[in-house]
């Protein structure tokens, strides 16, 4: 694997050896990472993490690193030197990969000495900002279809690790594969795919091309369509090769659509090959779709198997980056923690200060989540008696709530600069997110105009809150 140490901002490093000057440098510090609303987030995938427990066991700056450092002129040499022997040996608390997660809990945790965990910010939101944004939008186009999603962006990711990171986000919020060969083989997912429109362009005719491919993949045999005519060659050519496969043994696999109006010819093609007696043939279709596009389609009576989204999920073109920030939560003097608060004009901005852990409050009788609780590190959740939840800015929104159970969102992910656990395979992520997010109302998870899901302050961290920002305006 590749030595990403250098994969951070300048900022880091400066700060790093201003740190290392004031002899701050072994000041233990936690970050928390989070991501604050959008008017198109409803809820989050949580994603990223295993990347993050990779970079963190692997954080090693080489000669070569140093060498590069040493030319910028930035650097002294004891601080380079203290480099050369720097390892991460922090701990690190976060939610599982493919938990639904929403704005302002800190999904990830960093608790390491100053330059470690200063250093560290900007791999981790780039491994979490990334995946977390593209598990969210598969989930969400998944969820539109029905299933049956296959992820086929590789080619329009931007860049290649965009692309392999993509596809097993992808996998996470429930694609049932990739087209991107090298992530299969990486992530042991699923592949699929069957020809471009070049395969039916090479050949002299649209049904030689049909018949050429089935006698290489006749056990798997889906036909592309619509190089030329859908309806009027590329279903009837299709359907005589599936006729030829039939006689010889074989059953074919079904049909693709890649443009046109897809509602319509799905239909018109099941027709035609229902008729023909091929109703167990599946009819895939790709083209530029999205969660929007999907759901119009069905709406419309659309009769399609399975799709196959490119561009729009592995870019999440509607929303390119999910706008998770790396905030400074406390510091720690001779074991005392010390309570650490930005303040802002702008109430988003306020972060939530100190220590935290994050509950997920469930109803016992529907055990549906009922709201997500952060509180100050330490602090219990007494489920023997009602707890009375109120909104963190505007107070006077309260509701009280019973019967209720509590799990504690987050585990150990890095102890002592060590995995705290092997990573399971990617599939158990993918189902860990189907389970919880059977948990959820629709009414939080929809695609429109959804409800917003409660994240409330225990009233401890709410005091403390106040207390530090009456303090800071005070200043």
């Amino acid at each position: 694997m590749r030595n990403l140490t250098l994969l951070t901002d300048l900022y880091e490093l400066t700060m790093g050896q201003g740190y290392f000057n004031e002899g701050r440098h072994e000041e233990i510090a936690v970050f928390d990472v989070f991501f604050r609303p959008n008017a198109l987030i409803t809820y989050s995938v949580a994603a990223g993490m295993a990347q993050v427990a990779d970079y963190l066991e692997q954080l090693q700056f080489s000669e070569d690193d140093l060498a590069y450092l040493r030319s910028l002129g930035c650097f002294s040499e004891d601080f380079l030197a203290y480099l050369a022997h720097l390892r991460f040996t922090g701990d690190v608390v976060s939610v599982r990969e493919g938990e639904l997660v929403f704005p302002y809990e800190p999904i990830l945790s960093v608790r390491a000495p100053m330059v470690q965990a200063q250093l560290v910010e900007t791999a981790i939101l780039t491994f979490v900002n990334h995946q977390t944004l593209i598990a969210s939008k598969a989930a969400k186009i998944v969820d539109a279809a029905g299933g049956g999603v296959m992820e086929f962006g590789l080619r329009r990711a931007q860049g290649a690790d965009a692309g392999i990171y993509g596809a097993r986000a992808a996998m996470i919020g429930g694609c049932v594969g990739t087209s991107n060969v090298y992530a299969g083989k990486l992530f042991h997912v699923p592949v699929s795919g069957t020809m471009a429109h070049s395969w039916v362009m090479n050949f002299p005719t649209e049904l030689e091309a049909f018949r050429a491919y089935a006698r290489s993949f006749p056990e798997n045999c889906l036909l592309l369509v619509d190089t030329y005519d859908t309806l009027k060659s590329g279903v009837p050519h299709a359907i005589e090769v599936f006729r030829e496969l039939r006689a010889a043994g074989y059953e074919p696999k079904g049909i693709r659509l890649d443009s046109g109006d897809l509602a319509y010819l799905s239909k018109k093609a099941r027709e035609m090959l229902d008729a023909a007696g091929f109703e167990h043939t599946v009819i895939c279709a790709s083209g530029d779709l999205d969660e929007y596009s999907i759901a119009s389609l069905k709406e419309q009576g659309a009769k399609i198997d399975s799709w196959g989204v490119g561009t729009k999920l592995i870019t999440s073109a509607d929303l390119p980056a999910l706008g998770g920030v790396y905030k400074l939560a406390a510091v720690f003097e001779n074991g005392r923690e010390i309570p650490k608060i930005k303040l802002s004009d702008t109430t988003e901005k306020i972060t939530n200060p100190g220590v935290k852990d994050v509950y997920r409050l469930y109803d016992k009788k529907t055990g549906k989540a009922i709201a997500d609780y952060i509180t100050r590190g330490g602090e219990t959740v007494d489920t023997s008696k009602p707890l009375e939840l109120f909104h963190p800015v505007e107070t006077w929104k309260r509701m009280k709530i019973e019967n209720f159970s509590v799990r504690n969102l987050r585990t150990p992910l890095i102890v002592g600069g060590k995995r705290a656990a092997a990573e399971p395979p990617l599939s158990e992520h993918a189902a860990y997110f189907r389970s919880e997010k059977a948990k959820f109302w629709e009414e939080y998870t929809r695609r429109d105009m959804p409800h917003i899901y409660k994240v409330d302050l225990s009233p401890a961290l709410y005091a403390l809150k106040s207390e530090m920002v009456r303090a800071g305006k005070e200043d």
